[in-house]
């Protein structure tokens, strides 16, 4: 018999993970808030400890709720496995310090997120983690710091919030070629737009509060793989305890119903924005991988299938004409997030790299008169006309 063909993304986005049979034959994933799982018979509570037997027994370890989830976002990055985590930080934290140990040396890029540059240059450290960050448009360094050694090469792209891309599949053989794992932070493009697995990462990780989940509403990361890096990575989170919280995870589920439908939207809205913006006289420059001006676009189209959400630019006058131009946004919340339905937009002093100095923000190639703007599902046409008249009352 023929095997059936694989489903496309938007309709693993709404079915994958979903299997059931639920509870009372509900068509949803049940939210299951139970902390622990019963059994009666003593062989079946031990089978299913010992992971001989399919099951749960304690929601800290799993949770069918939490399973569901974790089963959608593998079906959609192309891997046999996943787990998830009770945020974005705690995946990548947990991933880090499955595989690390004093002595290794993790090979990076420079203009990471906030959050994993402070693990790089604050935490790591201190358990006796080499660190090597590299410029991120120069593969050649990268190369050249992975050939001297190294455990694991971290990437991740586009990067936040300069939206810089950097070439998965030619990185991920160079390390392969050294012995080292490759792991891939796919945030910002989402499975529906990049695929890091099928481009030679080991692992595709995500802050799942952002595009998976899409509405503001829920903390969530996750992690996908083969099931032997996945085992390594369940178990130290089993241990270390960020579990993903399964409303949480239903949360999140429901909200990637409308993941490839709301990427869509969001990538067609911010090429338009993002053209238009290199128009105005008021802006420095555009920082999106769809735009033939951008250094990496030859990449991006190579390895995306659209561009995504996410956009940035430099206003020209510096911070003091950001905190002019952001107040006046009638259609952008000015909060710390990204990915959601709504637009929202903020400095990245205020949201990526809050925890960094502007000395340390300059060091990583962020000028502090950038403005991270994440697309939303609105009409590009009224956030265009919003952006203008905002920047219209510069003098």
């Amino acid at each position: 018999m023929k095997k059936p063909k694989e489903p496309k993304s938007a309709t693993l986005t709404v079915w994958a993970g979903e299997d059931g049979p639920f509870w009372e034959r509900s068509t949803q994933v049940p939210v299951v808030h139970s902390v622990s799982f019963g059994y009666n018979d003593m062989d079946e509570w031990l089978k299913t400890g010992q992971g001989k037997a399919s099951g749960h027994i304690y929601s800290r370890n799993t949770n069918p709720t939490v399973q569901a989830f974790e089963d959608k976002v593998a079906r959609l990055e192309g891997s046999e496995a996943a787990t998830g985590f009770a945020s974005g930080m705690a995946a990548i934290s947990n991933t880090f310090f499955t595989f690390l140990s004093p002595g290794d040396r993790i090979v990076s890029i420079k203009d990471s997120y906030g959050g994993t540059n402070k693990l790089f240059t604050e935490f790591m450290p201190r358990f006796q983690i080499d660190v090597a960050l590299c410029d991120t448009t120069d593969h050649q360094a990268i190369e050249t710091a992975v050939a001297a050694g190294c455990r694991m090469l971290y990437l991740e792209s586009p990067t936040n919030p300069t939206l810089k891309v950097v070439d998965i599949a030619g990185l991920a053989q160079k390390a392969h070629e050294h012995g080292a794992l490759v792991v891939v932070d796919n945030t910002f493009a989402t499975p529906i737009l990049q695929n890091p697995l099928a481009l030679g990462a080991d692992l595709v990780l995500h802050s799942a509060t952002k595009f998976l989940g899409g509405h503001a509403d829920a903390l969530g990361g996750v992690v996908c793989g083969p099931p032997e890096l996945i085992t390594a990575i369940y178990h130290f989170r089993e241990i270390n305890g960020a579990a993903l919280d399964p409303m949480a995870a239903y949360l999140l589920l429901r909200g990637m119903k409308t993941l490839d439908i709301r990427v869509h939207r969001q990538s067609e809205n911010a090429l338009r924005i993002a053209r238009h913006l290199e128009s105005r006289p008021q802006i420095e420059q555009v920082f999106y991988p769809g735009l033939e001006s951008h250094p990496q676009h030859d990449v991006a189209k190579r390895q995306m299938k659209a561009f995504g959400g996410i956009l940035s630019f430099s206003i020209k006058g510096g911070f003091e004409t950001v905190c002019q131009v952001l107040p006046r946004l009638r259609y952008a919340h000015r909060a710390a997030n990204l990915g959601a339905v709504e637009t929202i937009a903020g400095p990245p002093a205020t949201t990526s790299h809050v925890e960094c100095t502007a000395e340390e923000r300059a060091a990583m190639g962020i000028p502090e008169n950038l403005v991270r703007y994440s697309v939303g599902i609105e009409d590009a046409d009224d956030l265009i006309a919003d952006l203008d008249q905002a920047l219209g009352g510069l003098s």
